[in-house]
């Protein structure tokens, strides 16, 4: 047999013993992988819903509610430089495991803690646990299933585990929140973490790269020193202007400061090289504007719901399934678009529902209480039917467009855009009278426009498939 048709053969073969590997263990592997990402997830959405009653238990001014979530989104933004820098050179499984064990030991923290000190420290390991575990579960994916389709596929499942984690996670959390007590919605976490832990180990392997980059510690503490003064700067825009500009401008010499120190690295911990072609750029992009105009405008649609209509809690996160319950049923037609679209294509369309969504919020801040009503359901159910479309294929498209060999790196960069835009949108309102959220929802607009424009820095089909 000639040598191209032995090669087609084993080809064949091996397409075909993968194939019928997704009847059974692989689709275990990608479904506990999601397990993973799901958990995290679920621990910004539930949250959302109980602000208030972790503000007034542990003694937390109105205006730090933010910290709430940008404690967790800062530490997870910074920390996953290292988690990826790890995972490829430690080992995938491992830094999955060691996330898990550090979520349950934040997670159980977060659940204990009696002043707001403690718990927002906790809060903060628990964004650096999560990034262990969210990079060393994607990296695993990249590394366990090699062809495009099956990786596909591995994405896909993934991608409903992280949707049921988001749409069920402000009702949950509501649900918990007014039954049980806010604890609970960092206790819950325990079971699931044991289970990742007993799973793990039978089902993924392990994979690791022979790198030698260097863990650049100081350059981390830059990043998160300059990204806590940022958000700080922003929270603080309308009371202490000078105090904005000066913290946005020392938080932008440092990140400036960062990425020189990247660049003058023989070996840098964030390769430059990752962003070298202008598709990394517009995913980057996009990645930021899809955080800034649906995950951020998700922690204060709670807070909306119970001002303008006078909404409990309870009621408040049941409202929410109409921007989250798209998660659950969109993601297989966004991954059936995608190879007849394009992600040009694709990732526009989603953004233009996201942006249309934001300002039908928008309006319903400022209109009478029954047009408010209509305006408010119609701009939720769009801004999650955008992200629902675009959120898996994002993830999908940064692991595609690097190499296999960064797979960790590619795995943190997928999501530090996505939180570095999520703690910067999560802003508090100018006032918490109703009026007063226009202007976030009508920011999550006009960023998700911008990331419209970003979309012509993307290749016109859906190169590497990531449907899944």
């Amino acid at each position: 047999m000639p040598s191209s048709r032995v090669l087609t053969h084993a080809k064949a073969m091996e397409d075909a013993a993968e194939h019928q590997a997704w009847n059974g263990r692989t689709r275990l592997i990608a479904g506990t992988i999601g397990l993973a990402a799901a958990l995290t997830n679920f621990d910004v959405t539930s949250v959302v819903v109980v602000l208030p009653s972790i503000g007034t238990s542990l003694d937390i001014h109105v205006a730090s509610w933010a910290w709430i979530i940008d404690a967790y989104s800062i530490a997870f933004t910074a920390t996953l430089l290292v988690a990826g820098a790890l995972a490829d050179r430690f080992g995938r499984r491992r830094t999955l495991l060691m996330g898990n064990a550090g979520f349950l030991v934040t997670s159980l923290a977060c659940g204990l803690a009696w002043n707001s000190a403690l718990f927002l420290a906790a809060r903060a390991a628990q964004g650096a646990a999560a990034a262990f575990l969210v990079t060393g579960g994607f990296a695993s994916i990249a590394t366990a299933f090699p062809a495009p389709e099956g990786r596909a596929r591995a994405f896909g499942i993934a991608g409903v585990a992280s949707g049921v984690a988001m749409a069920l996670g402000p009702s949950l959390g509501g649900l918990i929140g007014s039954e049980l007590g806010w604890r609970w919605i960092f206790l819950v976490n325990l079971p699931v973490c044991v289970l990742i832990t007993l799973l793990v180990p039978r089902l993924v392997a392990e994979r690791r790269d022979s790198t030698d980059k260097p863990l650049d510690l100081h350059g981390v503490a830059i990043l998160t020193l300059a990204l806590g003064l940022i958000i700080q700067a922003i929270l603080e825009a309308r009371h202490a202007p000078i105090r904005m500009a000066i913290g946005l401008a020392v938080g932008a010499g440092l990140v400036a400061w960062f990425a020189l120190r990247q660049h003058r690295q023989s070996q840098p911990m964030l390769d430059p090289a990752i962003f070298a072609s202008r598709s990394m750029i517009g995913v980057t992009a996009l990645l930021m504007a899809v955080s800034v105009g649906y995950w951020a405008v998700l922690v204060y649609l709670p807070l909306f719901l119970g001002t303008a209509f006078g909404w409990t809690t309870e009621a408040a996160g049941l409202a929410m399934l109409t921007a989250t319950l798209p998660m659950l049923v969109v993601p297989p037609f966004g991954g059936r678009l995608a190879p007849r679209l394009g992600w040009r294509r694709l990732f526009a369309a989603a953004l233009a529902l996201i942006a249309i969504g934001g300002a039908a919020l928008a309006l319903s801040a400022l209109v009478d209480l029954v047009s408010a009503r209509a305006f408010a359901f119609a701009g939720m159910a769009l801004i999650g039917i955008g992200a629902a479309m675009s959120h898996p294929q994002l993830s999908g498209a940064v692991i595609a467009l690097a190499p296999l060999e960064t797979s960790g790196m590619a795995s943190a960069l997928t999501v530090i855009a996505r939180q570095a835009g999520f703690a910067l949108g999560a802003l508090t309102p100018t006032t918490f009278a109703v009026t007063g959220f226009a202007w976030l929802f009508g920011a999550a607009a006009g960023a998700a426009s911008c990331g419209m424009l970003a979309c012509c820095l993307l290749p016109s089909t859906a190169g590497g498939s990531i449907a899944p």
